[in-house]
């Protein structure tokens, strides 16, 4: 273990390895925490040439195994070492130049080690957006891409894999695959792209991507509003695309006991009266001054609540309360990593089949753990629920934990009943390959093998991981 660690030194330096125990230790999981294999160095290279050869090395190595690391905010076990190999991480963390911002073409290009948050302030400097926003602002570019992450604005923008114009690709035995040209219609040839984006790492390391860019909105109106079901959740949603169009940027729903984790843990308090079983985050924004953005949430509203769907709600009258109002959606997950035990999902179904989905959840988890405590929320706008589950009043952490295992499958089953899927944006990584096989085909999976075979023989990057 210590030859490879010295052979690393020869090509990024004494301080782009780390060998020791304790050093290791800090990137030798994400999220998940699942157990893994001992880690024998970690290496940060700081150009994509560097990158190239350090995969060279590891691919002439006899039993070494790659572990591509990002900001370490997954939540499917992508980053957790296999047992039995020499795991050398790869961390990208000292790869983070934003190259290039074309504000008139509308594309940014940055390399892998990026941080969203990071990438999202160099676009707003130019007046541009990067139509890719979710809770983990401190993750990496290249996780976003190699994990395909969804997020709030989906609805509007699509998943990160939506954003990318063109990437920079280092492949198993160290070869760079360069296609970052910005072309908008390209056509010649496959679009190899797409092969990378979501492979989470087991196909080729992500160094570079060029990323598109949209005008900043220049009007943005945040409503949050009380419903009685989630049927009433879905008349409003279509009410809104018919009244509001492509300005709806994120359309997010509640449970009340996702809130009330919520209000436990951070202190917040509720941002109207109502207490109603539901609560939906309505954000709609434009980049055009003309559009009379105000005026049209407004009568969205009212028209709801004179119809009996909304009970109650309110309306952003400056950024400090749009924040706050972000605040609660932000705080769920933020609430259900903190609580011990709780189990977290990340299905999708069909729009129209997410209050069946609900319901048939609620059903199947209490006939798992009886009184256990289902705080559902997630993104309406493309289906996907994340349907978390709490250990019942009483129960410790660790005893709940114990039963994740039957609590996801009957999640994930329920999901898989309407057509779903059983991972929306977390991806596969190591915790979900078995569910993986009940929604594929095998003609699907043996496809998915024959790729990984073509493109890393030797089975060096990520290793068993979404197969």
């Amino acid at each position: 273990m210590s030859d490879i660690a010295a052979i690393l030194r020869e090509i990024v330096g004494d301080g782009g390895v780390l060998s020791s125990r304790e050093d290791c230790a800090a990137y030798d999981n994400d999220l998940t925490t699942s157990p893994g294999g001992a880690v024998a160095c970690v290496v940060r290279p700081r150009s994509t040439a560097e990158v190239s050869a350090v995969l060279a090395a590891c691919y002439a190595t006899d039993n070494v195994a790659v572990i591509p690391r990002g900001g370490g905010t997954g939540l499917a076990g992508g980053a957790t070492p296999p047992l039995g190999r020499v795991n050398v991480v790869l961390s990208l963390e000292r790869m983070r130049a934003i190259r290039a911002i074309d504000p008139v073409g509308n594309v940014m290009t940055v390399e892998a080690g990026c941080s969203l948050h990071d990438a999202q302030g160099a676009a707003v400097a130019e007046g541009r957006l990067l139509g890719l926003d979710h809770g983990g602002a401190s993750s990496q570019i290249g996780g976003n891409l190699a994990t395909n992450a969804g997020g709030n604005n989906v609805l509007r923008y699509g998943m990160a894999r939506d954003q990318v114009l063109g990437l920079e690709v280092v492949l198993a035995d160290g070869q760079v695959l360069t296609q970052l040209s910005p072309l908008r219609k390209n056509n010649a040839g496959y679009d190899l792209k797409q092969v990378f984006l979501g492979s989470e790492g087991t196909l080729g390391i992500i160094t570079a991507a060029a990323l598109r860019l949209r005008p900043a909105p220049r009007k943005r109106v945040t409503a949050c509003v009380g419903l009685t079901s989630l049927d009433a959740v879905l008349t409003l949603f279509a009410r809104a695309q018919s009244e509001l169009g492509e300005a709806i940027s994120a359309f997010e729903v509640m449970s009340r006991e996702a809130l009330d984790l919520c209000f436990a843990h951070s202190g917040q308090r509720a941002p109207f009266d109502t207490v109603t079983s539901w609560t939906v985050l309505l954000e709609a924004d434009s980049a055009s001054e003309h559009f009379d953005l105000s005026g049209a949430v407004d009568a969205l509203v009212a028209a709801a609540m004179e119809a009996g769907d909304v009970a109650d709600g309110t309306i952003a009258a400056s950024e400090a309360q749009r924040q706050a109002l972000w605040a609660l959606r932000e705080g769920i997950p933020n609430a259900m990593i903190e609580t011990p035990g709780s189990l977290k999902s990340d299905t999708a179904v069909p729009i129209p089949a997410i209050a069946a989905f609900d319901a048939a959840a609620r059903r199947a988890v209490v006939a798992v753990v009886p009184d256990c405590v289902p705080a559902p929320f997630g993104h309406v706008g493309d289906g996907n629920i994340h349907f978390n589950v709490l250990s019942p009043p009483g129960m410790p952490g660790d005893t709940f934990s114990r039963q994740w295992p039957a609590l996801a499958r009957a999640i994930e089953d329920t999901a898989l009943s309407f057509g779903g899927t059983v991972s929306a944006e977390h991806g596969i990584g190591l915790v979900k390959r078995d569910a993986l096989k009940r929604m594929r085909s095998m003609t699907e999976l043996a496809v998915m093998r024959s790729m990984k075979q073509a493109l890393d023989p030797r089975g060096l990057l990520n290793p068993g991981k979404i197969l």
